[in-house]
């Protein structure tokens, strides 16, 4: 079986891409006219080059030398395994990049929850300490993107469980933000989906590894690849200065204070001072507990804090966690990917303060069952849209408190994306 060991080797080859979104988009541009490329994607209408999937477009890839398939194909899809089993080599566009990059240079970022805010940290932490540094992957733009010069700096890239799976090399640093349920639809079940996520640490390659220090990572210690160091949190001053909310953005800073001193050979203390210098310039990523508006009403002060990118119940949690002491409105649901909501439902149920469920589409059904079989005396509306949630949580909160849309669940079953669902909110939230 042909085995490219990156995107020199796909010259002149028959190469299918597997998933026509934005990396595959990245991948044929990069290819150019080097290789025969041959588009295939699920999905009908994503142009007149690209074959779908049930229509043929299987039967095109079992031609092909090898397939770089896209993320959102899951690794072992009937229709993936079978091009393997016809000896097609299948990859990735980020496994064949870590092939051909300097990986002393690559930080990859990956957890649960908490990754985008830990790559959007380590880049600022190596800035303010005058490294040249960039936030690649998916909260940004993908590395082997044409329009991305990965020629000088520090590469700091978050990766999805789903590009996990495909990946033979680490780069040299590897950190793990946090572990919990996510994606099961996709990888099959929680311990696949756990090992999967962990798979990068194991891939080959010397590195080190970094961890939050936390129950859920350290139970599986064993599973854990690379030179392995627990990081404790330990710059709550820091994270406030940084305008950061809960407890686990401890754990996010700690670790983005950590593997920036052991990059750039300063202690973790020398790191913090000069973050805090320039704090302020930091801008938190919108939709992960961003406050984006605030009302004076009679009955007291009502926050609006947009926690979009929580498409778990892990973060959920978390974000509850933070407001634990005030009336909260909550906006839940989404897509529904199977993901068992007890824990949500145990921390809900279990709150003291006021507290308003607001239920959308499949996913806030569920949770609402989850709810209901625990505290039926729980108040919960249903609503179809943004606008809808954010009236009825208005109503609620007569005295003040925090409207908080944190759904734990994936946007796509009425929104295209998570900045599209955040951006329902804010447009709703600023309405009067």
């Amino acid at each position: 079986m042909f085995r490219p060991t990156g995107f020199a080797d796909l010259a002149g080859k028959r190469v299918g891409i597997f998933g026509y979104g934005v990396e595959g988009r990245a991948t044929a541009e990069r290819l150019g006219d080097n290789a025969t490329v041959i588009l295939v994607d699920d999905a009908p209408g994503r142009g007149d080059h690209v074959l779908v999937t049930s229509e043929g477009g299987h039967e095109a890839l079992l031609n092909c030398d090898v397939v770089v398939k896209g993320p959102g194909i899951p690794r072992r899809r009937e229709d993936v395994l079978a091009l393997e089993a016809h000896g097609v080599r299948v990859t990735s566009a980020l496994n064949l990049w870590l092939h051909e990059i300097d990986r002393r240079r690559v930080i990859a970022v990956t957890g649960t929850k908490g990754k985008s805010t830990t790559t959007s940290l380590i880049t600022f932490f190596l800035r303010c300490l005058g490294e040249p540094a960039q936030s690649l992957g998916n909260i940004g733009q993908p590395p082997y993107d044409l329009h991305v010069d990965t020629s000088l700096g520090w590469l700091v890239v978050e990766v999805s469980s789903y590009q996990c799976v495909d990946l033979e090399l680490a780069p040299a640093t590897v950190v793990v933000t946090s572990l919990g349920a996510d994606h099961l639809d996709w990888h099959g079940s929680l311990e696949q989906y756990q090992s999967d996520k962990l798979s990068l640490t194991r891939a080959a390659g010397p590195h080190q590894t970094f961890v939050a220090d936390v129950p859920s990572l350290r139970e599986v210690a064993g599973e854990l690849g690379g030179d392995v160091s627990f990081v404790t949190p330990a710059h709550h001053e820091l994270v406030e200065a940084l305008g950061l909310l809960g407890a686990h953005n401890d754990d996010n800073v700690s670790l983005a204070v950590e593997v920036v001193a052991r990059l750039t050979g300063k202690t973790p203390g020398e790191v913090a001072n000069s973050v805090l210098v320039l704090a302020r310039d930091f801008v938190p990523l919108r939709g992960r507990l961003t406050l984006i508006a605030s009302e004076v009403r009679s009955g007291g002060t009502i926050r609006y804090v947009d926690d979009g990118l929580a498409t778990s119940e892990l973060p959920t949690i978390a974000a509850l966690q933070i407001f634990r002491d005030e009336a909260v409105a909550l906006i839940v649901g989404g897509f529904d990917r199977g993901v068992d909501y007890s824990s949500l439902a145990s921390v809900i149920t279990n709150r003291t303060p006021p507290t308003l469920l607001l239920t959308m589409g499949e996913a806030g059904e569920r949770i609402g069952w989850a709810v209901r079989a625990l505290a039926a005396t729980l108040e919960q509306v249903p609503v179809h849209d943004m606008s809808e949630a954010v009236q009825a949580a208005r109503e609620f909160l007569q005295h003040g408190g925090v409207v908080l849309l944190s759904p734990a669940a994936p946007s796509f079953d009425q929104f295209q994306n998570w900045e599209e669902r955040s951006n329902s909110f804010a447009t709703a939230c600023f309405r009067t």
